[in-house]
């Protein structure tokens, strides 16, 4: 009697393949991560520059600095507060008041996230 082979993979082949996928998610997941840091980093650093922009503007308007950040978006000066990328919430951007006793209000804001960015500079400073 001669024996039937049935047509499928063997064993090895399919340890051959599965250490070849391993093997690119070990290489493709730390990149992936550390791109995904660069994102969030990129995205403060861009939402810092409009609030800091609509706080420059409606200085520049209404001759004072606005009270708090909500009123940048009652007067239309952004349309959302922004959420920090690095927090992922709205509530946790730090305000710098302005020393002025003339102009109060807030001068600029900072980003309340702790760390430091894949750029090396803290999330604070930026």
């Amino acid at each position: 009697m001669s024996a039937r082979r049935i047509p499928g993979f063997t064993l090895i082949e399919l340890l051959v393949v599965v250490a070849i996928v391993a093997t690119l998610l070990m290489i493709a997941t730390p990149r992936y991560f550390r791109n995904l840091e660069k994102t969030r980093e990129t995205v403060l650093q861009q939402d810092l520059v409009a609030m800091r922009d609509a706080i420059d503007h409606y200085a520049g308007d209404k001759g004072r600095f606005p009270e708090n950040l909500q009123a940048l978006v009652a007067e239309r000066y952004l349309k959302i507060l922004p959420k920090d990328p690095v927090t992922g919430a709205a509530d946790t951007w730090v305000i710098v008041d302005s020393d002025d006793p003339e102009m109060p209000g807030i001068r600029d804001v900072r980003s309340g996230a702790e760390g430091v960015g894949p750029s090396g500079t803290p999330f604070a400073e930026l």
